[in-house]
């Protein structure tokens, strides 16, 4: 790992730069936010970890009530399960002797997951000999993996089933493209549409002496409509221990509670060429911009318009306030799970002043 930009105690204006850096109050509301929006409900809290990738932060998702994590690589659940992490879900399909070899590995440190769409993805997991809690991926409009709803799923889980060491864990029923549907009706009509493929698969699983025990799945932009569908007893956020621009697009309403942004790229202004534009050291190579460019940061009128290996150029409109040659300022990345990914450590900031250093363990892991 690269050494860390900062040291504890050192004032936020001090940290070298590009860094990553955490604001520690508003993301313990975050997490305190979650908890009181499920309580007293039927429902399981399992944490994306492919967002953070780094076992602190499950430490403090688990502290919180989280049952367990996710991720989607057997190398994320490698680095989980190193830094303490003993219930992990790769909520995705493993497929390839290499790969199934480190899983089965896996399970003998800790309770593992995964999901299968395919008969020849069982026979696989079971010739391994591992134990494993194995999930079917039910298609619900991600249009990715996943097998088609109802009797394709009910004849794969009668294969799960017929395996010895394999346990039917139930299903996995994630809608990915619905957590950034900008209007609230058109999500809710999305994650209804995905709750009728859920239901009529679990009372065809029922129908046939299945016990389908979890249902897993949603995401930070939906999850509370699926906890009200009463579809789902186990839910899957992830972003919204951070959030980002893309997210800070969407339209929050009852019953999703608005999340605050606590993940921020912090950023050194390295020239000012013109009057009207700023060039800061943080490009593509230090903030995602699959879906869009970061934001600066409270500082109205200036706007990061383009970025290239190194460099990120800032528009600055005539009556903002100018950023000084030097000065510091904190970006909003576009995405966050891909921008996290650039990144060794997380700088944990409370009151202006580094409080924590926390290793992005996972950083890579995509194998």
């Amino acid at each position: 790992m690269m050494r860390a930009p900062a040291t504890v105690g050192q004032r936020l204006e001090d940290i070298d730069t590009p860094a990553l850096v955490i604001e520690l109050d508003a993301f313990e509301r975050n997490l305190r936010t979650l908890a009181a929006t499920v309580k007293d409900r039927p429902v399981r809290v399992r944490p994306h970890a492919k967002t953070h990738k780094c076992p602190e932060v499950a430490k403090r998702q688990l502290a919180m009530g989280a049952v367990g994590v996710c991720c989607q690589k057997v190398s994320e659940a490698e680095a989980l399960v190193e830094g303490g992490i003993t219930d992990v879900l790769v909520s995705n399909e493993v497929v390839g002797a290499q790969k199934i070899a480190r899983l089965a590995k896996l399970s003998r440190r800790a309770h593992i997951g995964v999901c299968v769409d395919h008969a020849d993805n069982v026979a696989a997991l079971e010739a391994s000999g591992a134990k494993l809690d194995v999930y079917i991926e039910i298609e619900v409009g991600m249009g990715r993996c996943g097998i088609a709803p109802g009797e394709p799923a009910l004849a794969l889980a009668q294969r799960i089933a017929a395996a010895r060491n394999l346990r039917f864990a139930g299903l996995q029923a994630y809608h990915g493209r619905a957590q950034h549907i900008r209007s609230m009706a058109d999500r809710r009509a999305a994650i209804d549409g995905a709750a009728k493929a859920v239901h009529r698969t679990e009372e065809l699983l029922n129908k046939h002496g299945i016990e389908c025990p979890i249902v897993t799945g949603a995401g930070s932009g939906t999850y509370m409509l699926e906890v009200e569908s009463g579809a789902w007893n186990e839910i899957q956020p992830g972003s919204y221990i951070f959030m980002d621009v893309d997210y800070g697009r969407n339209e929050w309403a009852a019953p999703l509670p608005r999340y605050e942004h606590a993940l921020f790229v912090l950023t050194t202004v390295m020239s000012r060429p013109a009057a009207d534009r700023a060039i800061v050291d943080a490009g593509l190579k230090a903030s995602s911009v699959d879906s869009g460019m970061p934001a600066v940061w409270q500082r109205p009128g200036v706007v990061f318009r383009s970025a290239s290996d190194e460099h990120g150029v800032l528009d600055i409109a005539s009556g903002a306030q100018p950023p000084a040659l030097g000065e510091k300022l904190l970006l909003v990345p576009g995405h966050c799970d891909p921008t996290v990914n650039l990144y060794d450590w997380y700088v944990c900031v409370r009151g202006g002043r580094v409080e924590a250093l926390w290793p992005i363990t996972a950083r890579g892991a995509v194998y």
